[in-house]
């Protein structure tokens, strides 16, 4: 099967890359308004993009035709973020955030999680996420209706016992995130990994 998405096809490309390119990380991202409003959204259109400097990549959609989300919206404004990793027991959690509430409502509070003070930004990090980044925004790249935010990574917060502090591995065992599969509802554990030694 050939697939051309310049084509009449083109207004489908999210069903077919999203259920191809698989699994992907969630983001559950904390944002502040000017007001000081807590927001949380979850994004799958996000990863690690370099370590030099260590930056990532988060890719929100509009609300709307031509209206952004709240992340979006947010960042644009206060250029930080906070990216919380979702491990197995946050799931359900991290599902209740990516309800449809009303603009400068706090999904926190609706779904439960428990915001803390992050070290260097406004937005709160969560203290139940295994692993939350601390970001500043460096740059956002506009292509069609895409939106690409690139963070650089200011801070890393990980909850204790997943890293060998002496050789930053993450031990096996410790560290469990679901990642985000095809459309519109499925997701993926990663308890059951393999290794695979690269060759010399």
């Amino acid at each position: 099967m050939e697939i051309d998405l310049t084509g009449p096809l083109r207004e489908d490309a999210y069903l077919i890359l999203s259920g191809l390119v698989t699994p992907r990380p969630i983001a559950l991202t904390t944002t502040v308004d000017l007001e000081g409003r807590v927001n949380a959204a979850p994004f799958s259109f996000f990863n690690v993009l370099g370590d030099s400097p260590p930056i990532v990549g988060l890719c929100p959609g509009d609300r709307a035709p031509g209206i952004p989300k709240d992340t979006a919206r947010n960042i644009r404004l206060t250029h930080e973020f906070v990216i919380n990793l979702i491990d197995e027991p946050l799931g359900l959690q991290m599902n209740h955030c990516a309800a449809a509430l009303p603009p400068g409502e706090n999904e926190l509070l609706h779904s439960g999680l428990t915001p803390i003070a992050s070290s260097v930004v406004k937005p709160p990090r969560i203290a139940e996420a295994p692993v939350a980044l601390e970001c500043r925004s460096h740059s956002i790249i506009e292509i069609g209706d895409n939106r690409l935010i690139i963070g650089e990574v200011l801070r890393v917060h990980v909850r204790d016992g997943i890293f060998d502090p002496e050789t930053w591995h993450v031990q096996p065992g410790t560290y469990h995130p679901i990642g985000r599969m095809q459309a519109p509802h499925w997701y993926c554990r990663t308890t059951d990994m393999f290794e695979m030694k690269r060759p010399r």
